[in-house]
């Protein structure tokens, strides 16, 4: 299990941002996490409450944004979603594919208090 590890992380980054930014409180905590980031999103969601608490994030919404893998072909030049973890072009048929997304594991944005400014505003 991982996740609480990335969660971990996740925190550092928000933490820094919550020193930088002067922020108060936060309502949401937007992810985007690839396919192939092998990230399983209840267990995700469930360590991120855990860290949350007493924090500045305590009850915010995490929301995970999954990014589809995709794939780009070396002989066609074709873009295309990859399904069922198949890298062939639909299009040529070639297999030469070059992953082009799903992959990703970011922090999207955080919507936020900052002190001194009870309106929401959003950070990324």
């Amino acid at each position: 299990m991982h996740e609480i590890t990335l969660v971990t992380g996740l925190f550092e980054i928000i933490n820094r941002e919550v020193a930088a930014r002067g922020i108060e409180s936060i309502s949401k905590v937007r992810l985007m996490v690839g396919e192939l980031a092998a990230v399983e999103p209840m267990t995700l969601a469930a360590c991120f409450e855990v860290v949350a608490e007493g924090t500045v994030a305590s009850g915010a919404q995490l929301e995970i944004e999954t990014v589809h893998l995709t794939g780009r072909c070396r002989g066609c030049a074709s873009g295309f979603r990859i399904v069922g973890f198949r890298f062939q072009c639909p299009d040529c048929g070639g297999g030469d594919v070059e992953l082009s997304g799903g992959r990703e594991l970011y922090l999207e944005s955080l919507e936020a208090i900052c002190k001194g400014d009870h309106n929401e505003a959003t950070a990324a």
